[in-house]
């Protein structure tokens, strides 16, 4: 957990892929309760410490997350959440090349709780709910692909889901159908941007995520997309 935007209402921070947003039945620590134990220690805080969980992002998943230091935020940043004021872009290395190399993708899926799976539906079914997402290949490897994504509805498990129902899946993740897991148990997607007006002093708040340096995939499909945008 590394805090990388603070101020007296938010805090924005960079969860490492394996940490838990909020607590589970594994027992580990939530990121929830570092925030907060950050919190308590670098203002010296006497007795309890707010932190409102604004959203949340799988736990193989790294990236940025947004929480509330008081009530106030909280209560609008969800409200922003449900109004999609909060604009949130992610990076995902992927199984081979999409064809389009930008689309708009729209499902209907569903969740199951037994295996905390999620499916995606070309037309509604019985408890489906509407998602979509953008995406465009920003560099093509010999394998892999890196998109950014830009989710217009939050699902469970949504970007995966969908990028693997359109044949790629994202390198790691097996509960979607790619064949091997990545060595440190994470999946290659990053939650790499956000961005909104601040609830409060109405300010833009615009905070991008690093590369993750644990798979050198990473450094290299960004290094073909920014050299082709610098030919």
């Amino acid at each position: 957990m590394t805090p990388v935007y603070e101020d007296n209402h938010i805090i924005i921070v960079y969860k490492r892929p394996g940490e838990i947003v909020q607590g589970d039945k594994s027992g580990d620590t939530p990121l929830v309760d570092m925030v907060k134990a950050y919190i308590k220690d670098k203002y010296a805080k006497p007795g309890n410490v707010f932190c409102g969980v604004v959203h949340r992002i799988d736990r193989p998943v790294a990236g940025l997350v947004i929480f509330a230091k008081t009530s106030k935020a909280l209560t609008r940043l969800n409200q922003m959440l449900r109004d999609g004021e909060i604009h949130k872009t992610y990076r995902a290395i992927v199984k081979g090349s999409p064809q389009k190399t930008e689309a708009r993708l729209s499902h209907y899926i569903t969740s199951v709780e037994r295996n905390n799976k999620s499916y995606a539906h070309d037309k509604p079914v019985k408890d489906s709910k509407h998602a979509e997402l953008e995406y465009r290949t920003l560099a093509t490897g010999e394998r892999y692909s890196l998109l950014e994504i830009k989710l217009l509805t939050g699902r469970k498990h949504q970007i995966r889901v969908q990028l693997a129902t359109i044949g790629h899946p994202i390198k790691g993740d097996l509960k979607y159908g790619f064949p091997r897991s990545n060595h440190d148990g994470s999946i290659s997607l990053l939650a790499y941007n956000i961005k909104f007006i601040h609830p409060v002093s109405k300010i833009p708040v615009d905070v991008t995520a690093p590369i993750p340096d644990s798979d050198p995939l990473w450094q290299t499909l960004n290094n073909i997309h920014d050299n082709g945008h610098h030919q």
